[in-house]
């Protein structure tokens, strides 16, 4: 206790993997009693955010709070060290993890889910993963907790049991595991061998270490090794994880699987390579243009989906590239605008994620065509679903705005414009997939009903409706984001 009251940056370190599994021996310890079990996952996510806070100030004054975790071998440590694109991970993580966790009571309760005291377990150690690959001080350990992160979510998106969640599963594990030990772990091995480190430095590790020829097949591997960033053709394993409940489908699209792998994309590209040899790489500029036919492609995939989870994971996929293409331009504007972009994506995106879930948890209806005339039984949630949905599409005053626009001011380059008219097709085919949902509820005619309308219970409600409102702060609130994150893209900023 007297540790706790003499807090410091490097005891928050600790704190980030020792909080969240802490409350996972709690959420054990109480499984006989759900409104305990529950009370124990909140308190955990309020502890934890209080944490990430301290720390995110801590730094945002300049400290850089370093821990070494263990000695692998000669040059081979396990390391934490907090900077600022990690800090803005984990602030994103742990507020979203609780907002989700609120929302996970009134899903779980409102649909009678089994293994509950299952569900809470994982979400904990999953987020102490997602902690850890946040606060990861080189390549080694962050590929570790990325791992552990795969492992942890696994029995979340097979929870339901049935033969439809264990093959949404094995292609999960098959995919994301395949690519990490295939292709992301031999680059972090090579990393080692060719720079001596896996350690992130400000510039670029590789920078004056290796030649572009090897430079852009080390960077191939990453890219397409980093398998939660969902590049295609790396990305069915995502559809495929709507089998799981809806919290777990916003925690993989908002919280941290997603976000995971586009924060290790960014990580490699700004510490490992360095925005200045990325631009040097054939590579950079291949995997640019996979990214913005990605971008393209999944939106068109999203228009021709019918079941509102799939035609999300696919817009998913398609913001995500966004991320990677910010990144293999690699101009601090366009890598500042993909960081930004990992942020708003995710208040947006589990927004729309956590409406679907309502939607289900009230109707039980999954499809796009089913929903007319929703929207005059449940306007809160609708109303919330057309506020994100402006904000995925970019639309001010909403988050999703901003990180569009400095994409697109990064990509002015005469080389890079045509990923522009990408960027612009992506909004347009936004606005095709997502706008019919809420105007299709609230215009449409209703089916008839006998008797009373059933509605969603108030914590599948409020949360969407707390992120929906965050979309418009965050709009305002962009200023200090945008400072705290700029020395990281001008100066490779660690130090």
């Amino acid at each position: 206790m007297s540790a706790l009251l003499h807090w410091t940056p490097e005891l928050g370190l600790i704190l980030l993997l020792a909080i969240p599994l802490t409350g996972s021996i709690g959420v054990l310890a109480f499984s006989r009693w759900p409104n305990l079990r529950e009370a124990v996952t909140l308190l955990t996510g309020i502890v934890l955010l209080a944490n990430v806070t301290a720390l995110v100030m801590a730094v945002d004054t300049g400290a850089r709070p370093t821990i070494n975790l263990m000695n692998v071998a000669s040059g081979l440590t396990l390391n934490f060290t907090l900077e600022p694109l990690g800090a803005v991970f984990a602030a994103l993580a742990s507020a979203l993890w609780l907002i989700n966790s609120l929302y996970s009571i009134g899903y779980m309760r409102g649909n009678k889910a089994r293994d509950q005291t299952r569900f809470y377990l994982c979400f904990t150690i999953a987020i102490a993963a997602a902690m850890g690959v946040a606060a990861s001080g080189n390549m080694l350990t962050l590929f570790i907790f990325y791992e552990a992160l795969t492992l942890s979510t696994y029995p979340l998106v097979t929870h339901n049991g049935d033969e439809k969640a264990r093959r949404g599963g094995r292609i999960y594990l098959t995919i994301l595991m395949g690519t990490s030990i295939g292709l992301f772990l031999p680059a972090v091995i090579a990393t080692q061998v060719l720079a001596g480190s896996t350690d992130f430095s400000p510039g670029g590790l590789l920078a004056g270490n290796v030649n572009p020829v090897i430079g852009s097949i080390l960077l191939l591997l990453y890219a397409f090794g980093i398998g939660k960033a969902a590049l295609m053709p790396v990305h069915n394993w995502l559809p495929n994880a709507m089998v799981a409940p809806t919290p777990v489908s916003a925690f993989l699209h908002a919280v941290a699987v997603v976000k995971a792998g586009v924060f290790t994309m960014l990580k490699m590209s700004v510490y490992i390579f360095g925005l200045d040899f990325m631009r040097t790489l054939p590579a950079a500029h291949w995997l640019a243009w996979i990214a913005a036919i990605s971008i393209v492609l999944a939106s068109l995939i999203a228009l021709a989906k019918d079941n509102l989870k799939e035609r999300l994971a696919y817009s998913t996929i398609s913001q995500l590239s966004y991320i990677t293409l910010g990144a293999m331009i690699a101009t601090p504007m366009a890598a500042l605008g993909a960081a930004l972009h990992i942020i708003m994506h995710a208040w947006g995106k589990i927004t729309l994620f956590m409406c679907a879930g309502a939607i289900y948890t009230a109707r039980h209806i999954t499809e796009v065509s089913g929903l007319k005339g929703l929207g005059k039984s449940m306007p809160w949630v609708f109303g919330a679903f057309f506020i994100g949905a402006f904000s995925i599409i970019g639309l001010p005053p909403l988050a999703g705005a901003w990180p569009k626009l400095l994409l697109m001011m990064g990509a002015t380059d005469p080389a890079n414009r045509v990923f522009i008219g990408a960027l612009v097709i992506s909004s347009l085919l936004n606005v095709a997939y997502l706008l019919p949902v809420p105007i299709m509820a609230f215009f449409g005619k209703p089916p008839p009903t006998r008797g009373k309308v059933p509605t969603a219970p108030r914590l599948t409600v409020l949360p969407p409706v707390i992120t929906a409102i965050g979309t418009i702060v965050l709009f305002f609130a962009v200023g200090p984001i945008l400072d705290f994150l700029r020395p990281v893209f001008e100066s490779g900023g660690i130090s």
